[in-house]
This record gives structure tokens, sequence and C-alpha cells, in this order.
């Protein structure tokens, strides 16, 4: 799924060598760390989306430090993709992870990460999930949520638009980083 959707929304499947990386850098701590807070749409035959997050960012990427990077820095050694590739960048965000900035998490310190197939857009299924996290991170006590968006992926940046999202930081030449307040 995370690969079906990795290039701004759009199949990302012959953009990597290695299929399961982006799953298993983007995807595979949610589900290890925090699996209350993972929810799958399903149709019946098969996964056609998630939501995914951390309740408490900051506690997440400790986490991430001594139990998840390790082994995939095993499993992907630094050098270890094609120079120039796909590969090679999420490579080395596994050996260097970004940390969330202090003035993003001092507000909005849960983050998440959604996705859905194609068929699945505009059809209310990403605002329910979403809905759905929102009330599960507020019942837990979070006062806000942020997430990271490509700048290019103008159709998800609208939609987050929509659910109340504003940008926190908009650093980066390549992504913007929302945030939400929760009620």
């Amino acid at each position: 799924m995370c690969l079906r959707t990795g290039d701004s929304g759009r199949d990302a499947t012959g953009l990597y060598a290695v299929q399961r990386l982006i799953g298993d850098a983007y995807v595979g701590p949610y589900v290890a760390f925090e699996p209350a807070l993972a929810t799958v749409l399903d149709d019946g035959a098969g996964a056609e989306g998630y939501v995914i997050g951390a309740l408490d960012t900051r506690a997440f990427e400790r986490r991430c430090e001594r139990e998840w990077w390790p082994v995939l820095r095993r499993r992907y050694p630094l050098r270890s993709a094609r120079a120039g590739s796909r590969d090679e960048r999420l490579v080395a965000l596994i050996h260097q992870p970004p940390r969330a900035a202090d003035h993003v998490v001092q507000e909005h310190p849960s983050h998440l990460h959604v996705d859905l197939l194609p068929r699945w857009q505009g059809g209310g299924w990403g605002r329910r999930l979403l809905e759905h996290l929102f009330d599960q991170l507020a019942e837990a006590g979070s006062p806000g949520v942020h997430l990271g968006v490509g700048r290019a992926n103008e159709r998800a940046v609208g939609f987050y638009e929509r659910l109340g999202f504003t940008v926190l930081d908009d650093s980066s030449p390549d992504a913007l980083i929302l945030g939400r307040r929760l009620p």
C-alpha cells in the first residue's frame, strides 16, 4: 500500500529496487509499536488504505532509535543502494532519521500517516479514517497532531487543509509539515 501510493499519491512500484523498503521505513514501526492507532480499510479482497499514528512523537522517535532503526540499518547498510536512487535516499533516512521540530511537537505532539489507493480517494474514506484517529488521539489526551506531505502532492495538501490542517513548517523545499488541533 505504501509503495502503491509512494510517489505523491501515485504508484511508486517502479521507482524502488527493494519493494519493501518504503514500508519498512514508513509503516512498520507504527504497526509494531502503536498497533491500536493503526486502522486498515479493507474491501474484503485486501487492504485498500490505512491510517497509522503515534501518540507521542518524541517517545516514538526514541523507541524507533532503540528498537526499529538498528534492525533496518543492518538490513539496509549505507551504500547498499544504487547512487542517486530513491532507495539510497530512504537508506540514508534509516541511518539518519529526521526528528520532528520542537516548535511542531510542542502543540502537536502526535503524528500520522494515511494512504488510500486511488479508487478509494474522493469518497470520504480518508476523512473517516482520519476522524477515527483524531478521536483516538484526543481520548488519549493529545492536544494536536501533525504530518508531513510532499509539496508536489497538491491534492493531498488541499485535502488536509479542508480537514482543518494548517502549515506549521514550510522550511523544506520538498515537504510541508501540517498540523491540526484536536478537540
